[in-house]
Formats: structure tokens, C-alpha cells, sequence
């Protein structure tokens, strides 16, 4: 697998009531580290865009404000009009969140789905 990371440090806008990080913010930064990845490789002007289809998302220990959180993503498949993408958020070498996103190509110009053409997969998935 193809491996793309992001560093956050955790900011008191992060945090809910109860002070640690928002679900919501969570969600955010799957977003962030996926464009992240997207843009690393497919660069700002590849005639497509996507939109989330499904997220399946896991909280398994709170963050708190001043963490130092890594952001971990990789495209797990690429078939037809969507791709499977995996996140996982850790402090230090401890998973605290990870999120499973089906995401859908669209053409940017017409928003209409798109097949996902194979040499823009080959550069998301590592061949085996």
C-alpha cells in the first residue's frame, strides 16, 4: 500500500464540551488527509473530483488539546466510480481513530460519475 501522512496538533477549537476533540473535527481531518494525499499525487487540475459515498468511522481513545496526532491514509481499491480509502489517526504509536470512506469520481466540469481510469489508480495502488 501506498502510505500518505499529515501531522495535527490538536487546538482548543478541536475540543467539545467535554474537552477533548469533537467527532466532528475527526471527520474533518479525514477529509483533510485524503485531499492531502489526492492533491500529492493527482496534483490541483485532474479534470475529476469526489464525493463521499459512506463513511464508517471508530473512536478509540479521546485526544486532547496540545496532542500530536498523525494523520495515516491509503487507497485500499479503485474500481469502476469508487475507491476505498482508508484513514487512521494515532498519537504516538496508540490508533485513536480510523475511518473506512467509499468515495465516488465525479467529472468536475459536468459532476457526472466516472470510471476511474487505470493510470490514475496505479498511482494510489501499489501493484502486488
Amino acid at each position: 500500500m501506498i502510505v500518505h501522512e499529515i501531522s495535527k496538533i490538536v487546538e482548543a477549537k478541536d475540543l467539545d464540551d467535554l474537552n477533548h476533540v469533537n467527532n466532528v473535527v475527526y471527520l474533518q481531518w479525514v477529509q483533510d488527509v485524503a485531499s492531502s494525499h489526492w492533491f500529492s499525487k493527482a496534483g490541483k487540475d485532474s479534470g475529476v473530483i469526489w464525493v463521499v459515498r459512506k463513511h464508517e468511522i471508530e473512536y478509540l481513545a479521546p485526544a486532547l488539546e496540545a496532542d500530536t496526532l498523525k494523520l495515516r491514509t491509503w487507497v485500499e481499491s479503485m474500481e469502476g466510480l469508487s475507491s476505498l480509502r482508508k484513514v487512521e489517526i494515532l498519537r504516538g504509536d496508540e490508533l485513536i481513530c480510523r475511518c473506512t470512506s467509499q468515495w465516488i469520481m465525479l467529472d468536475a466540469k459536468s459532476f457526472r460519475p466516472r470510471r476511474i481510469p487505470k493510470e490514475l489508480a496505479d498511482l494510489f495502488i501499489a501493484e502486488s
